[in-house]
C-alpha cells in the first residue's frame, strides 16, 4: 500500500473512491482496465490520505442534501480498511451532516459499521448494494478468492433486511461457459427472495472485458478453466461485451422470479432509488400534514 494526497474526493455525481486498487482479486475486475490510467500495481493499494479531510470540506459547502455513494471502482471493505478506518469515519461525516448513503461491496465486514448505517437510516436512506455473481461457493473462491463467499454475502444481507436497511443486489458478471448456468441463476435468486432485497441490478448474462483486465482474465481461465480461453477467443475474439449463449433463457428466468416476489428489476428505477435523497423528517412532516 502506499498513501497519496489528492486534491478532491466528489465526483461531479457524489460519489467516491476511498482508496484505489484492490486486493480481492477478482479474475473479471473492470477497475484493472487500462483506461483507468492507474500509474501504480493495482494490488498496490493507494490510500487517499487526505480523503476524510476533503469530504468533510464538501459536505459542509453542499447547499443541498444528497445521497453520497462509495465503491464504484474499489471495495469500500478492502483488508486495509479495518486498519484505516477510512469508509467508517466517512459514514461518520455523512451522518453528521446529514447526508444519505449508498457502498457496494463484497465483504460481511459492512457489518462492522452496522451501528452506523442504521442511524443514518433514521435520518434518512442507508442502502448496500452486494455484488452476487456465483451460487456455488466453491468456484465463488476461484473467480472471487478474497472475498466473502456467497453465502457469507447472503447472511450479510438478511441481517442488513432485519435492520430495516434497505439492500440491493450487483447480478454480475456471470461468464460464459463458467457459471451462466440455470442452477447458478435460481440459486442467487432464491438468496435474494430469502433476503427480501429491495432490488437486483442486472445488464443481461455476460461479463465485459477491455484491454489491461482481458489479459488477467484469460491468465486466470488458464490456470483453473482449461481451454475456456480458447472458446472466448473463438466466440468473441476482442468484444467489449461478451454476452452468454443462454443470455434469453436465463433473463425470462430473471424476469420472472423477480416479478413473482416483487423484487425491483428495472435499472432505471433502481438507480433513480440509489440517487434519491430523502430526509425521514421531512416525509413525517409531509404525512403528518396530511392528517
Amino acid at each position: 500500500m502506499h498513501y497519496v494526497k489528492v486534491k478532491s474526493i466528489l465526483s461531479a455525481k457524489n460519489g467516491m473512491n476511498l482508496y484505489r486498487g484492490c486486493l480481492h482479486g477478482c479474475i473479471y475486475c473492470d477497475s484493472r482496465s487500462n483506461c483507468y490510467n492507474m500509474q501504480h500495481r493495482f494490488e498496490d493499494v493507494e490510500i487517499k490520505e487526505n480523503a476524510i479531510e476533503l469530504l468533510e470540506k464538501a459536505l459542509k459547502s453542499k447547499r443541498k442534501k444528497c445521497m453520497i455513494g462509495m465503491g464504484s471502482m474499489t471495495d469500500p471493505y478492502i483488508p486495509l480498511e479495518t486498519d484505516v478506518k477510512n469508509t467508517r469515519k466517512a459514514l461518520e461525516l455523512i451522518y453528521k451532516y446529514g447526508f444519505g448513503a449508498t457502498l457496494i461491496t463484497k465483504s460481511a465486514n459492512v457489518l462492522r459499521d452496522l451501528d452506523i448505517l442504521k442511524e443514518i437510516n433514521k435520518k434518512t436512506k442507508c442502502i448496500i448494494q452486494m455484488t452476487l455473481t456465483t451460487f456455488d461457493d466453491k468456484l465463488c473462491k476461484i473467480i472471487e478468492p478474497n472475498v466473502s463467499t456467497t453465502k457469507e454475502r447472503f447472511e450479510v444481507l438478511k441481517v442488513l433486511n432485519q435492520n430495516n436497511i434497505p439492500t440491493v443486489v450487483w447480478f454480475t458478471p456471470i461468464l460464459p461457459f463458467i457459471n451462466d448456468t440455470k442452477e447458478n441463476i435460481t440459486g442467487i435468486l432464491d438468496y435474494c427472495i430469502k433476503a427480501k432485497v429491495y432490488g437486483i441490478i442486472c445488464f443481461g448474462m455476460g461479463v465485459t472485458l477491455r484491454e489491461g483486465n482481458r489479459e488477467y482474465f484469460y491468465e486466470k481461465l488458464d490456470k483453473f478453466f482449461p481451454a475456456v480461453k480458447e472458446k472466448y477467443i473463438k466466440t468473441y475474439g476482442i468484444n467489449y461485451i461478451l454476452g452468454s449463449r443462454n443470455n434469453k433463457c436465463l433473463m425470462n428466468i430473471f424476469y420472472k422470479t423477480c416479478k413473482q416476489h416483487n423484487i425491483i428489476c428495472d435499472n432505471n428505477k433502481i438507480f433513480e432509488y440509489l440517487n434519491s435523497f430523502e430526509s425521514k423528517e421531512i416525509i413525517e412532516k409531509q404525512q403528518l400534514d396530511l392528517f
